[in-house]
């Protein structure tokens, strides 16, 4: 798997505990290990425990899980996995995932139910004629228990046979740490359906 690596390539790092994820920089590579320099200090991670590792590339964005061999500072040696998997191609792995939305602006509340979702946005569809310069605020509650609180953008809305709507939007003022959430809650989902 070490020819899927460069020098300068940037990597998401998510250990167990989402609050710790992190982002690096790849130092140096053979045929056994990388070095990554953390953007940040390496809290929440430990040797020999696996963490799981995300890079967009042109054939997708590139998905493994390793361990930290050693921790100096900031830079971490990391195992080379046997083992990688490219997911979509597109920037976020998107999942069928169904949920009632509240969504929320200007005091008033509509319903909808979620069709999609990615770390980037999401799909909706409602009864409600909404307008698309509005900006929503919605909760997303995922299958640990844990929730994404932001502001969800429309970008288009299509008019259904059923005289329903489908909202397509982006996520706003999402943080790292949601943003990591988000990302490793659809990887794994992705990953779970491809394997049924």
């Amino acid at each position: 798997m070490a020819e899927l690596l460069e020098k300068e390539q940037v990597l998401s790092v998510v250990p167990q505990d989402y609050a710790h994820s992190n982002k690096g920089k790849i130092l140096d590579i053979n045929e056994r290990n990388f070095s990554l320099e953390l953007f940040h200090a390496p809290d929440g991670i430990v040797v020999q425990r696996v963490m799981e590792f995300y890079s967009p590339t042109k054939n997708g964005m590139l998905y493994f899980t390793s361990s930290a061999a050693e921790i100096n500072g900031n830079t971490i040696t990391v195992s080379i996995p046997r083992k990688h998997r490219f997911l979509q191609r597109r920037t976020f792995t998107r999942i069928k995932f169904i949920q009632e939305i509240n969504l929320e602006s200007e005091g008033k509340s509509y319903k909808a139910e979620s069709v999609d979702l990615s770390a980037g946005g999401m799909k909706l569809r409602t009864n409600e004629s909404l307008n698309i310069d509005s900006e929503f605020n919605l909760c997303v509650k995922l299958l640990d228990k844990s929730f994404i609180e932001c502001k969800f953008q429309p970008t288009k809305i299509e008019k259904n046979s059923d005289d329903s709507y489908t909202l397509s939007g982006r996520f706003q003022n999402l943080d790292n740490t949601d943003k990591m959430k988000l990302t490793q809650f659809c990887t794994r989902k992705n990953i779970e359906d491809l394997n049924r």
